[in-house]
């Protein structure tokens, strides 16, 4: 993975965690935040993998695809919850991130 491919990657893993914690933040500010808890706790999750990612993508570590892996599994069920709230912008807006990130994580 040359370092072109790296930077483009680590956009798309930083837009998608900047999505996820914008998503999380905006659900517990719903009417009824208890229908949203699986979708902050995926946000959350999601973010947090994305994040990591990031540093492993970044270092070239021998481990980045097994990272990979699970952080495009943790983006394709993030923005799975997020689509069946998809009537919320934030969620949307989520979702779409999430999606790239999938598809970005499995192409690295």
């Amino acid at each position: 993975m040359n370092i072109t491919m790296n930077r483009e990657l680590v956009s798309v893993l930083a837009e998608c965690a900047a999505a996820c914690n914008y998503c999380a933040v905006s659900c517990l500010q719903e009417e009824d935040v208890k229908m949203m808890e699986r979708c902050i706790r995926l946000d959350l999750d999601c973010a947090a993998i994305c994040k990591m990612a990031m540093d492993y993508v970044s270092r070239d570590s021998t481990m980045k695809r097994d990272v990979l892996d699970l952080c495009a599994r943790v983006c394709r069920e993030c923005g799975a919850e997020c689509e069946k709230h998809s009537h919320m912008e934030h969620c949307r807006m989520c979702a779409e991130a999430c999606r790239r990130c999938e598809q970005a994580c499995q192409q690295a």
